[in-house]
């Protein structure tokens, strides 16, 4: 029977895009249910919208297959409390973003007791380990998936499925104003700038950051008239970005920005990138991009093994081509990457197509993606009896 009572809607995200996914729901769902109460994990994004978060959100934040190893007991300890909290409370349906190691588990024992679950963000059981869509298939009520292409694998194994798209391609305008930016960020128009984006975790700027700023130097030896920009996450990357720069005893004509990371994007000719969100957030900037990525080497080794595509990147797995060249693990040195980099700065025949398929595929994922994900929970919530 459908509660009169406002709805209680638990969510959990483990990250900083999770947390944009989730306040975008979280605001969506308001707009139906002004009275809705909002429990689970989530970082500032969602707790602005009204989320009482259990624990702060960094605690879930880890990568890789043997980085988790040293925080799993912490891990275990927060998802049994998490679960046990939640089934007092007994929320109306439960949305886990992302996370997958960690929300999936909680989705099948709050579906065991009945509570409906959603999984916002596909795992990529198309690139490595499809078997996982069986697992998946037992805790979770609705897959919601940002990508067309991801819909088919769930489809064939009887899991309801939903692409909404991204709420990245609702907010990032088909046209970024270039100019702007480099107002806003003191570049003038005439100025060749290489965005450098390692990322935004800790353990990725350990790997990366300095491999960022000797490719940085690389270029500069050959075309000195680069500016380089660096968005950093938050303060302590700042400072560890800071750090790293002291020690290298690189002379850089760098300049770190606090945040800002759409606008490096906007202003600059080229990005230097880790794999992740962000490569998302450069494509749908048109920017030409050198995607790179190190991770431990264990880790490296299990995963080669296991993946089955081609690409790592989103926008060559969206395009189904690469058009934004990786450099993985030991492929990653400032050579090959600031070559690459050069090779992407000037006006290209190869340079207009990358930017028109990118285009393509920006619109190709513009569907009210937060509207969409709160449309098929309201419905999801009605199938289940939730809702009259």
């Amino acid at each position: 029977m459908a509660s009169t009572k406002p709805l209680c809607i638990a969510l959990v995200a483990g990250e900083a895009s999770g947390d944009t996914l989730g306040a975008g729901v979280i605001r969506a769902l308001k707009q139906h249910f002004p009275d809705a109460e909002f429990i689970g994990i989530g970082g500032p994004r969602m707790q602005a919208e009204g989320l009482v978060s259990q624990v702060p959100m960094e605690r879930l934040a880890v990568m890789g297959l043997v980085e988790v190893l040293g925080r799993l007991r912490e891990l275990l300890r927060i998802r049994r409390d998490l679960v046990e909290f939640l089934k007092q409370r007994r929320p109306d349906v439960f949305i886990g973003i992302d996370a997958p190691d960690f929300t999936l588990g909680v989705e099948q024992r709050l579906r065991d007791v009945g509570i409906p679950t959603v999984h916002y963000v596909s795992p990529s059981v198309w690139a490595w380990r499809e078997k996982r869509v069986l697992g998946i298939r037992r805790s979770t009520d609705l897959m919601l998936t940002l990508f067309p292409f991801e819909e088919e694998v769930y489809r064939r194994h009887g899991v309801a499925v939903r692409c909404v798209g991204h709420t990245l391609a609702d907010e990032i305008p088909m046209e970024p104003d270039r100019e702007a930016a480099r107002r806003q960020l003191g570049l003038s128009p005439a100025d060749q700038v290489i965005a450098l984006m390692p990322g935004s975790r800790n353990g990725e700027l350990r790997k990366l950051g300095l491999l960022f700023l000797q490719t940085a130097a690389w270029c500069l030896e050959r075309n000195p008239q680069l500016r380089f920009i660096l968005p950093c996450a938050n303060s302590e990357r700042r400072q560890q970005m800071e750090s790293i720069l002291a020690d290298s005893g690189l002379q850089l004509p760098l300049t770190l920005l606090d945040g800002q990371s759409h606008a490096a994007l906007a202003a600059c000719d080229a990005v230097l990138i880790a794999s992740g969100t962000a490569t998302l957030e450069a494509m749908l900037f048109k920017r030409p991009m050198v995607v790179a990525y190190r991770m431990a080497g264990l880790t490296f080794r299990i995963l080669k093994r296991l993946v089955r595509v081609g690409h790592v990147a989103l926008p060559n797995l969206l395009a189904g081509q690469e058009v934004a060249p990786e450099f993985l693990q030991d492929a990653a040195t400032p050579e090959a990457m600031g070559q690459a980099l050069l090779d992407r700065l000037g006006p290209t025949a190869e340079r207009e197509q990358t930017e028109a398929r990118f285009r393509e595929l920006h619109q190709l994922l513009r569907r009210d993606a937060d509207q969409a994900a709160a449309d098929a929970i309201i419905q999801l919530l009605r199938d289940k009896g939730r809702l009259a």
